[in-house]
């Protein structure tokens, strides 16, 4: 694309500091009209941030952006909103109680007389769905839908409010390798219509699969740009962390020890009462590896549930080191030395309004030196 072309959005010594921490160090780079930019960096590199600028959360120190050319006063999210750049949140920003279509009305809502025309935003979305291959169902309430169908309501969200420029941060962080393939789908979708897409991610093979331009963060500076046609996993690997890097791991072979759970026959039902874990039998021995892969939906959620005593087990046994512990509590099985990582580390996993220190003892609170 010659360089005459005015990019969709240009960043120009964007700096954010905050105490004791230079987030965003006079970043710069350019977004041109119907591509994919990635930006690549590892965790805390300070992509996230500097989107937050862009999408007018954070305030930059120094810097400015363009838009189409022009200099933009992006003082807040309205304001990214009415220059046409829409955000898609690593954690979604969405009301579980509230359905599709209330959620991407909210704050922008169509209305007829003195009430809400939910019939009339609710063929909007189902044009806007089918449009751009997005498939949901603007009458399901959140609260009831997988996480990549929660993904798909944000990016519609976005598109209703007319949006041309794209953020989508760690986009796949929470998919499974088919939605994030149904996803890359989507995008594609996307810049063929028009759209201008920040892609942000730490993936190496989905930078490289999707991206027609690459940026690399590094402790908040821009250490590098890449041509995906070029570049390799090794390179952009060598760039994210300032040294060379091995990617294959040499793994010398399984050696199982004895049984630490078992499960025999498990059957376990949905919120709906639909089975979900229907006759499972599995043995997990120590010392090795044991993965369990699906599409989201099919009982990966339940199973675990069940397993760490969230979820009632409707017939079967779970056997943990030797002791039957079907249906028993949260605090029992994690005192035999089971830990449970969520799928939704943020709804599920921590207590946001809590110290990093409190977290870490909310299952061991009651043992000395805390009780």
């Amino acid at each position: 694309m010659a360089d005459s072309i005015v990019p969709a959005l240009e960043v120009r010594n964007i700096t954010k500091r905050f105490p004791g921490v230079l987030a965003n160090d006079h970043i710069s780079f350019a977004l041109r009209p119907g591509e994919v930019h990635a930006l690549l960096g590892e965790n805390g590199a300070g992509k996230s941030t500097l989107m937050n600028i862009i999408y007018g959360l954070y305030k930059p120190d120094e810097g400015e952006i363009l838009v189409n050319g022009k200099v933009a006063d992006i003082r807040n999210p309205n304001d990214a909103i009415a220059l046409g750049i829409g955000m898609v949140h690593q954690h979604f920003m969405l009301v579980p109680p509230l359905t599709v279509t209330e959620n991407i009305i909210l704050g922008n809502e169509m209305t007829k007389g003195p009430l809400l025309d939910q019939k009339r935003a609710a063929d909007r979305i189902r044009t806007l769905s089918k449009q751009y291959g997005l498939v949901i169902d603007p009458d399901a309430y959140v609260r009831d839908i997988s996480v990549g169908h929660q993904q798909r309501v944000e990016i519609v969200k976005a598109l209703y409010r007319g949006a041309d420029i794209l953020i989508l941060d760690e986009p796949t962080a929470v998919l499974t390798p088919q939605e994030a393939d149904d996803l890359f789908l989507v995008i594609r979708s996307l810049v063929k219509q028009g759209k201008s897409i920040i892609f942000i991610s730490h993936k190496l093979r989905e930078v490289l699969a999707l991206a027609d331009d690459i940026s690399v963060l590094r402790l908040g500076k821009i250490v590098g740009h890449a041509d995906p046609a070029e570049a390799t996993e090794e390179t952009l690997a060598s760039l994210m962390v300032g040294r060379s890097v091995v990617l294959v791991v040499d793994k010398a072979p399984s050696v199982p020890k004895e049984s630490i759970l078992e499960i025999k026959e498990l059957v376990v039902r949905e919120d709906r009462g639909i089975l979900a874990v229907n006759g499972l039998s599995l043995t997990v021995h120590a010392g090795e590896i044991l993965g369990i892969a699906g599409v989201q939906g099919n009982g990966q959620t339940e199973l675990v549930e069940a397993l760490v005593g969230l979820r009632e087990v409707e017939q079967g046994h779970v056997t943990i080191l030797g002791k039957d512990m079907t249906n028993s509590t949260p605090r029992k099985i994690t005192e035999l030395g089971v830990a449970h990582i969520p799928e939704d580390r943020q709804a599920d996993g921590l207590v946001g309004v809590y110290s990093i220190a409190d977290n870490m003892v909310l299952n061991s609170y009651y043992y000395p030196p805390f009780a």
